[in-house]
């Protein structure tokens, strides 16, 4: 297993976790400044739709696997599979929305290592009310 597979794996592990924390400013510095993410152009536009739909939410948890990375040179790709659980709060409550799908993420490495460049989610399966993503 190559270092820079291993490296964008953990990268993406540590996204999940960030998520999950709402850790923003790990977020922010994850994308390039150019980057393309969740239907939106730049770390903060990026960051700004994840509040949108995570300010609201109770715990979430994101479910990684199936990696399959390839690189070329200092860009790479990454496609993993996802299952996303989000348990409702405030007036949703008792609530939940899942997703499966997958994560095409493409990463280009910087001097402060790899960078999520362009991020897309293809939501295969959906169970539950998707209302309790909420800001």
């Amino acid at each position: 297993m190559s270092e820079d597979r291993t490296r964008i794996v953990e990268q993406l592990a540590h996204v999940a976790s960030a998520l999950d924390r709402r850790d923003y400013a790990f977020l922010m510095a994850t994308f390039t400044e150019d980057a393309v993410g969740y239907g939106k152009t730049g770390p903060d536009a990026i960051v700004a739709q994840v509040r949108a739909h995570l300010g609201g939410v109770g715990p979430t948890q994101h479910l990684l696997g199936n990696h399959r990375v390839t690189v070329d040179g200092d860009e790479a790709r990454s496609l993993t599979y996802a299952r996303v659980h989000h348990v409702g709060a405030g007036p949703m409550e008792g609530e939940f929305f899942e997703c499966l799908g997958e994560y095409d993420d493409r990463w280009r490495r910087t001097p402060d290592g790899w960078k999520l460049h362009r991020r897309r989610f293809d939501m295969q399966i959906m169970l539950g009310d998707f209302a309790v993503l909420r800001p």
